[in-house]
Formats: structure tokens, sequence, C-alpha cells
């Protein structure tokens, strides 16, 4: 006899299936997802590498950051923003955002049993590879620090190399507020850095996908013979040999266009996206009820495109 947590599983793959059928996938959109603006440094990638794609970006403002919360409120929230993003149709769940890696992809790979998933994972082999001081400066959020995936990467790939850790206490937050040159923001990574560059750090790894956001920042504090690895172009590399392999690439003549969801204020999100994207969009703002994601009204008040 069926348990009940095989049955879940066995009526889960029917579900997924019957309204996600593969072949009907190719010119479904990416769905990327992130605490805030952080994963839009992935989405430029992905534009960068397959600017055929459409993409749907969610920005969980509303909740924004992860980086100390509980494992349980970030999985609840990322299962919830998946089943979203799948009632829109999208074909593969980018985890764009660390703390959401860390703390919740292994729980949604187990949820979505049919749903092809690419998460973060902080870059400590390309560093480890590369460094000629063997030290390595990670700027990352606590959960990721504390994280199993996080723990299995050092493990795997940083034998004979000492990283320094630092947190950023208030980075994030500076970052979703636009402050990418500021006083503060200056401060924050001043103080994490600094201490770094006297135990002779030549690599900095960014674990957190808002970070991208400040390199020429982090460039101008480390200097240029410090090595800063932005990690959003091996994930849309991943992204896209995943769609290869499942034959779920758009048609090469199509034109991706961009969707944004927003829990958080839509008119902010929308006044920094030629900032952090080089160009315009409309962003939706949505409600949370119930531990489900509700779409409020599209910008325009066009309500037809609702599902």
């Amino acid at each position: 006899m069926y348990r009940v947590k095989e049955l879940n599983i066995f009526f889960t793959r029917l579900i997924i299936n019957y309204t996600h059928p593969m072949s009907s996938l190719t010119n479904s959109p990416i769905g990327v997802f992130d605490s805030g603006v952080g994963g839009i440094s992935v989405l430029r990638a992905i534009r960068e590498q397959m600017p055929e794609e459409a993409v749907l970006y969610f920005g969980d403002q509303g909740h924004v950051p992860y980086g100390w919360r509980s494992m349980e409120q970030i999985q609840n929230f990322s299962e919830a923003i998946t089943r979203f993003l799948l009632e829109q149709e999208a074909k593969i769940i980018v985890v764009a955002c660390n703390t959401a890696s860390a703390a919740a992809l292994k729980y949604l790979r187990e949820k979505f049993l049919d749903i092809p998933f690419v998460g973060m994972e902080p870059a400590i082999k390309p560093a480890a590879e590369h460094t000629q001081t063997g030290r390595v400066g990670v700027l990352a959020t606590p959960t990721t620090f504390q994280g199993a995936l996080y723990a299995s990467v050092v493990e795997r790939f940083a034998n004979g190399v000492e990283l320094l850790q630092d947190t950023c206490p208030g980075l994030v937050q500076q970052i979703e507020q636009g402050d990418l040159h500021g006083k503060e923001t200056r401060r924050i990574l001043e103080q994490a850095l600094l201490p770094m560059l006297e135990k002779n750090i030549d690599t900095v790894v960014l674990g957190c996908t808002h970070y991208p956001f400040v390199i020429p920042l982090i460039q101008q504090i480390v200097g240029a013979s410090v090595r800063v690895i932005d990690p959003a172009p091996a994930v849309a590399k991943q992204v896209r040999r995943v769609l290869e392999v499942r034959c779920m690439r758009s048609e090469p003549e199509s034109q991706g266009n961009f969707k944004f969801y927003t829990s958080g204020d839509s008119d902010v999100l929308e006044s920094m996206l030629p900032k952090l994207l080089g160009e315009r969009n409309e962003v939706w703002r949505v409600d949370w009820l119930n531990d489900h994601v509700i779409v409020r009204e599209p910008p325009s008040g066009d309500r037809s495109n609702l599902k």
C-alpha cells in the first residue's frame, strides 16, 4: 500500500505533467525570483546570453531581506513564489537568491519533482583555483554561510584555501534603496573588505545576488589587483544548459520580453529598473494572502491579462 507521502508525490507529478507538458513549454518564460532586486543581476546575464527568452521576475520585497529569516520562513516563501510562477506557465525556476538557494533549493526540488530548478552556489571553486595568496574573501548573508550548500562547496573545493567571511549587515537594504555609491554603502563595504585586504586576499566572492550591483564600489576599495567574482554569468550559462538538455529553448527569432512582479512598492521597483537593468519595464504589484501570492492589478489597470 502507498504511504501518504508517496501518494502526495504521485499526484504532484500527475498535476505538473498535466498542466505543464514539456512539448508545450518551448516558448514559455523563465521564472526568476529573489528576495528583492538582487536577482536582476542574474536576469541581466540571462538577457545577454539568451535574448530570445521571455522572463518572469518576482522580487519578494515585502519580505526583504531573507538573510535574517528562519529556514522554514524562506522555504514557505519560496514554495508560494514557485507555485505562482508555475501558474504563469514558467518552464524553469531560477532561484536567483543565495539565501533562498541555501535554505530552500533542496526543499523545492523535492516538492516539485518534475520542474527544473537552477540555484545559486557560492563561487568558491573558481576562487580557490585562481587565488595566488591562498586567501579569499566571501561576502554573503548569515543564512548562506550557515547552510549545508555552502558547507558542501567549501568542503569540496576550498582545501588549502583560507576563507575570510563577512555578512555585510545592512548592505542588501542599501542596494534595495538604490544606494549603490553612497557613504553608508561604502562604509559597510570598507568595514568588511579592509580587514580582509590586511590579510592579503586576492579574490572576493560575491555570495549574494544583490552584491554585483556594487562591484564598481568594491573594486574601488580593493583595487585592480583583487579579482571580484560575479556568479551571474555562470548561473545564466547553467540555465541555458538545462533548457538545451530538455529541448526547451525558445525559437531563435523570438524576442523575449520581461514581466516584473513585486510584493513591495511597484513604483519604487519600476523607478529602479533603468539603473539596475538599463531599461524601463512596468511592474505588477502582488499581495500575500494565507501563504499564497495574489496579483493585485497590472500597472496599466488593464485586467484582461490576469490569470
